[in-house]
């Protein structure tokens, strides 16, 4: 049974999809004016691990991320940069892609985007207003807050507080300070699209109405995002769905992921110190050329979702250092020279038979991991599990475990199998061993300033020596690599290296 944090019910409940042959889950996606950061990156992560796991779990997953393409922010870039809005937006939707699939994050079933779902957006502005809950006013709808009772409860704030600290522009045409903007009529050189009202453009909570309802029905299981989008987008999308479709309608369970802080502070643009990394620390294409997206997605699981996770960045005479991504970075170099040792070892011989003894703790550790997952999506969990079998795994291949022949070889048939399961719930070590760990040591080599071909020049000189015996030779060549920060691994199907810490 999974069990899951509702942010409305504020404690864990069990998940009982309303179709379990059919699972349905919205999450929040990007508002597409700019390259995303780390802290953009975290529900990405988070949401990809709950849809791998509830696609494990369940016969069929439809999971719907959105794409914000019109929008205050993206207008506003524009005309900073000269650009047409939709042409803005279309560039880094592009480059959102891209940072998203560096990231190991599966598609999503369903993409929409804003500006391809404005009639069903202005329907559902029509059904508010025709149901009384949703006001025009010269061109512009806002939705009257007093009318939907139950506003406030998915983040713990009472109406009569909310409005005594409400924080918004004045503005003497509401009825309410709390009320939102469904519709805005369009102000020159604005994008707009036609509607009862006029001419404008959505606001930005009843996208998300509109488009969830769209692909998973008035009613669906399970809503996701950052815990920045509780108050005031996920009550108001909230508020305005129900307010259409009637209560109990639309998410049944809400998912909120923590924040990523920066040096164990919030994301504070006002800090200037914290502005100027921004862009050269914090921004996740930069991460991703430099340490790789596999080890920022490992980063990010090694705290459970809903709890903050402290991004540390270090300046030092060589420049800047990411302890954390680093860390990430040696895991995941362990895992793959753990899977690559796998095939090796597994590439020659009989398969054993599949049914018989196993070494002590080899059918232990994926029902761990997967119980973690069960628990809320406990990712830091589930990554212990994970390093207890790669551990197991090498002890193994060492001969550091004594087991009969055909056991030995059934463990580690069994390992290498559970291994590819676990690599795919969690999204860690899918890739081919080989070409992982050379892209990495490419990328290592070039850090520290080890030409590759000199190295590989040296090894086929050591392979030189071993084959005509001078194995004195070939100890002095790995000595001499080795002071150059070159660490030889001698295999069976040859010698492979890798940089050392």
């Amino acid at each position: 049974m999974i069990r899951v944090h509702d942010t409305l019910e504020k404690k864990k409940v069990d998940f009982v999809p309303l179709d379990p042959a059919n699972v349905r889950m919205y999450v929040c996606g990007p508002t597409v004016y700019g390259f995303i950061h780390v802290g953009n990156a975290r529900p990405l992560v988070a949401f990809d691990v709950v849809y791998r796991h509830l696609r494990a779990r369940f016969p069929k997953v439809r999971y719907v991320r959105n794409v914000t393409d019109v929008d205050d922010k993206i207008i506003k870039r524009a005309a900073e940069t000269g650009e047409e809005p939709q042409s803005l937006a279309r560039r880094f939707t592009d480059e959102f892609h891209r940072d998203v699939a560096a990231l190991g994050c599966l598609p999503p079933d369903a993409e929409p985007k804003v500006t391809a779902h404005i009639p069903e957006i202005v329907a559902l502005i029509e059904r508010l207003v025709d149901k009384g809950v949703a006001y025009p006013v010269n061109g512009d709808v806002y939705f009257a807050v007093q009318k939907f009772a139950p506003y406030g409860q998915l983040s713990g704030q009472p109406l009569d507080q909310l409005e005594a600290g409400a924080r918004v522009e004045v503005d003497e045409r509401k009825r309410s300070p709390l009320d939102f903007a469904l519709w805005k009529a369009a102000k020159p050189g604005e994008p707009s699209w036609p509607s009862p009202w006029g001419p404008g453009r959505p606001g930005w909570h009843i996208e998300c109405s509109a488009m969830a309802t769209r692909y998973l029905g008035e009613t669906f299981d399970l809503h996701g995002g950052g815990v920045d989008l509780i108050f005031p987008h996920h009550e108001n999308e909230r508020a305005q769905s129900q307010g259409a479709l009637g209560a109990g309608t639309f998410a049944r369970h809400w998912l909120h992921n923590g924040f990523v802080n920066f040096n164990d502070k919030k994301i504070a643009k006002s800090d200037e110190n914290m502005k100027r990394l921004l862009e050269s620390a914090f921004r996740l294409r930069v991460l991703v050329e430099r340490q790789g997206g596999e080890a920022i997605r490992y980063f990010l699981l090694t705290t459970h979702y809903r709890n903050p996770i402290n991004f540390e960045v270090v300046e030092g005479e060589r420049g800047l250092a990411f302890p954390g991504l680093e860390e990430a970075d040696r895991q995941l170099e362990y895992g793959y020279l753990t899977r690559r040792r796998l095939s090796e070892a597994l590439g020659v011989g009989k398969p054993a038979e599949p049914k018989g003894p196993l070494v002590e703790g080899a059918d232990a550790w994926l029902p761990a991991l997967q119980e973690a997952l069960d628990d809320d999506f406990n990712t830091a969990a589930a990554l212990a599990a994970l390093q207890q079998g790669l551990g197991l795994a090498n002890r193994l291949l060492d001969g550091k475990l004594a087991a009969p022949k055909d056991v030995k070889r059934r463990t580690l048939e069994r390992l290498a199998a559970d291994l590819a399961s676990a690599a795919a719930e969690l999204g860690l070590l899918e890739q081919d061993p080989s070409a992982w760990l050379g892209a990495h040591r490419a990328r290592r080599a070039a850090a520290r300033g080890i030409a590759v071909d000199e190295i590989e020049r040296a090894i086929a000189e050591r392979a030189a020596a071993r084959a005509a015996r001078d194995f004195a030779r070939g100890d002095a060549i790995r000595d001499q690599l080795k002071q150059q920060g070159v660490e030889l691994m001698d295999g069976p199907s040859g010698t492979s290296w890798r940089v050392a810490d």
